[in-house]
């Protein structure tokens, strides 16, 4: 195993994430790429957000650069890769992102919070149907609290 895909998405469930792709990565010499995908729904007005003169996209790819940043730092330099954003629908940015850098594994949260999540499916539900790699979906207790 080379490389290893970890999607973030800045929830507080990610640091459970990123603790356990930094185990896997460990154990099998690999290194991480970690990855924050962001994207826009296609009717939201550009200016609907603008708190500034930046556009609304590069302010969120560069808050997104910033947390991947951070949590970059908490992961041991012989398991470190690179850090990457990507614009897009989540499921099929991760499952891009994974096919581009050839990963060998996928490793995501199992929950995620937006309110498509819950109409939509939910992206890792996505990901583990449309990744062209093994994917291991990371649970935390919380999660484990809110399954009927």
């Amino acid at each position: 195993m080379n490389k290893i895909l970890v999607a973030l998405d800045g929830s507080s469930r990610s640091d459970s994430v990123l603790a356990g792709a930094i185990g896997v990565a460990r154990a099998q010499g690999a290194k991480l790429v970690l990855m924050r995908s962001i994207g826009l729904p296609a009717d939201l007005p550009q200016d609907l957000w603008q708190s500034s003169d930046e556009p609304l996209l590069d302010l969120l790819e560069r808050r997104a650069r910033t947390y991947l940043g951070e949590c970059n730092e908490k992961v041991p330099s012989e398991v470190r890769g690179e850090a990457m954003v990507v614009v897009g629908s989540p499921w099929q940015a991760i499952c891009d992102a994974a096919r581009d850098i050839r990963a060998d594994l996928i490793v995501i949260g199992s929950h995620g919070y937006s309110g498509f999540d819950r109409l939509l499916g939910t992206t890792a539900a996505k990901v583990v149907n449309h990744a062209p790699c093994s994917v291991l979906l990371v649970r935390t207790r919380a999660d484990e609290s809110t399954r009927s």
